[in-house]
């Protein structure tokens, strides 16, 4: 089991052979991380799968959002990935019928809050999908239909603001009920279910296809 969620830059320029690289559907709930927080019992990424010593999340995932995590033993390769603004695909349902007005705005940046401060994102790549698509069932249920609509967006985003997609949706006036990442750069969730863990031998081939 992994020992580190950190690494220096010293391990980063550190020459190494036969790193091993993972993409994985994050359940909800759990945490993009190895080593637990204070005072938290929170559902870790080594419950899921014997990873390797020093294997680490290329970003992350909030507790509540879903889909596609990419892990590695390589500290470079994963500076290189967080660092280049590689695409990030996102199906969001959100609370109500999306309107043309709130995916135009969603388009073409949004204020929110980050760290306190307020922030415009950048434009981005958002349209409505043709219904629901087709996603492995949360565990937690996310609300009785009764209550009203769902829309199903895809948002794309070069940048990873804290929540900043649920912040970008209740800016125009949706609250964000699920979040499932799809995509990587070129790299998909394809047919993965929550918990699913896969070896990609040609991961930078892969990513960058």
């Amino acid at each position: 089991m992994p020992t580190t969620n950190q690494t220096s830059l010293a391990e980063l320029t550190e020459p190494s052979q036969n790193h091993q690289h993972f993409k994985i559907f994050k359940p909800y709930g759990f945490l993009s991380q190895f080593l637990p927080e204070s005072r938290k019992k929170k559902h870790l990424l080594g419950e899921l799968f014997s990873f390797p010593d020093k294997t680490m999340a290329i970003g992350r995932l909030d507790h509540d959002s879903e889909g596609l995590l990419l892990l590695t033993t390589d500290g470079m390769m994963s500076y290189k990935v967080r660092d280049k603004g590689i695409e990030k695909e996102y199906y969001v349902q959100v609370d109500g019928v999306i309107t043309a007005e709130a995916i135009s705005l969603l388009q073409n940046g949004v204020e929110i809050s980050v760290n306190g401060a307020k922030y415009l994102t950048l434009p981005c790549k958002a349209f409505k999908l043709d219904g629901e698509p087709q996603l492995p069932a949360r565990g937690r249920k996310i609300r009785d239909p009764k209550h009203g609509p769902t829309s199903w967006i895809s948002i794309t985003l070069c940048e990873g603001k804290n929540r900043q997609i649920r912040k970008m949706t209740a800016a125009v006036g949706f609250a964000t009920l699920r979040l499932v990442r799809v995509r990587i750069g070129d790299i998909h969730i394809d047919s993965l279910i929550a918990g699913d863990v896969v070896t990609l031998p040609n991961f930078d081939a892969a990513l960058n296809s």
